[in-house]
C-alpha cells in the first residue's frame, strides 16, 4: 500500500475514476483540499509519501496573488520530482509541473479546448513505455484556457489539433496532462452546471452543453477504460 498526497483545489475538482483505480490496488489518499484553506507547508516531509497527484481548478497558475499557495505548492512539486517521487498532475496539476520544472504556461494559441476531443500519441510516445495499451489517437475530456510549455527534462507523449501539447513524461516517475481521464458522468454534469459561463466563450474548441452531455454514460465507460491504460504505467512506480 502506498500514501498518496493528493492537492485539490476545486470542490467538484476531486479524484474521480482515480479514486476506485487507487483504491482496487490498495493505496491510501491523503486529500489536502487547498481550496478550504487546508495549507500544505513548505517542508512538508515528503517521506511520508510514496506519490504525490495534483488536480484540477479553475484558476491559473499565475493567479498568485489570490491563491498564495499555488507558490508553495510549485515548490514541493519540484521537490518531488527532483527526489523521483511519482507525481501525476491533472489540467491545472500538469500545468503546475510545468512552470515547477521550467516550462511556462500560457493561453492556449487556439484557445479554449472543452468538451469531448481527439488526441494522439507523439513519435517519443510510441517508443516509450507510456500508454502502449491505447491506439494512436483516443478521445479525452478537456477544460482549459491555457497550456504549458516542455520542461527541458520533458518528453510530449499527446498532442492534440486544438493543443499541441497535451502530456509529458520526466523519466519513468512524472506525468502531466493537460486533459482529464478522471471524469465521470457525475463530474461532467456538475462542471457544465458550475463553469457555465466557460461553454460561452468563442473558439472552435468550445462545444456545447448538449454536445457534451451526448451519449456521457458512453462516452465516460470508454474514457474509464482509456484512463487506466494511461494511470497504469505511472502507478507501476509507486513504492
Amino acid at each position: 500500500m502506498t500514501r498518496i498526497l493528493v492537492l485539490q483545489h476545486h470542490p467538484e475538482e476531486g479524484l474521480g475514476s482515480l479514486h476506485n483505480i487507487l483504491a482496487a490496488e490498495g493505496h491510501q489518499t491523503d486529500v489536502h483540499r487547498l481550496d478550504l484553506g487546508v495549507s500544505v507547508p513548505d517542508d512538508l516531509d515528503l517521506a511520508d509519501y510514496g506519490a504525490l497527484i495534483i488536480m484540477g481548478g479553475p484558476m491559473s497558475v499565475h493567479d498568485t496573488d489570490r491563491y498564495p499557495w499555488l507558490l508553495t505548492e510549485q515548490r514541493i512539486i519540484r521537490r518531488a520530482v527532483v527526489e523521483e517521487l511519482p507525481v501525476l498532475g491533472h489540467c491545472l496539476g500538469g500545468q503546475l509541473i510545468a512552470q515547477a520544472m521550467g516550462g511556462e504556461v500560457s493561453p492556449n494559441p487556439d484557445g479554449p479546448e472543452i468538451g469531448w476531443w481527439p488526441v494522439t500519441k507523439t513519435p517519443e510516445a510510441m517508443g516509450s513505455t507510456w500508454f502502449t495499451e491505447l491506439p494512436d489517437t483516443f478521445t479525452l475530456f478537456h477544460w482549459h484556457g491555457e497550456t504549458f510549455s516542455l520542461p527541458s527534462a520533458a518528453v510530449p507523449l499527446l498532442s492534440s489539433d486544438l493543443c499541441a501539447q497535451q502530456a509529458f513524461a520526466i523519466g519513468k516517475h512524472c506525468l502531466a496532462l493537460q486533459g482529464h481521464p478522471e471524469v465521470t458522468p457525475t463530474t461532467v454534469q456538475a462542471w457544465t452546471e458550475s463553469m457555465a459561463d466557460d461553454l460561452q466563450r468563442t473558439g472552435a474548441g468550445v462545444q456545447s452543453r448538449q454536445t457534451i452531455h451526448d451519449h456521457l454514460e458512453r462516452r465516460c465507460e470508454a474514457l474509464l477504460a482509456s484512463a487506466a491504460a494511461i494511470y497504469r504505467p505511472w502507478l507501476e512506480q509507486l513504492r
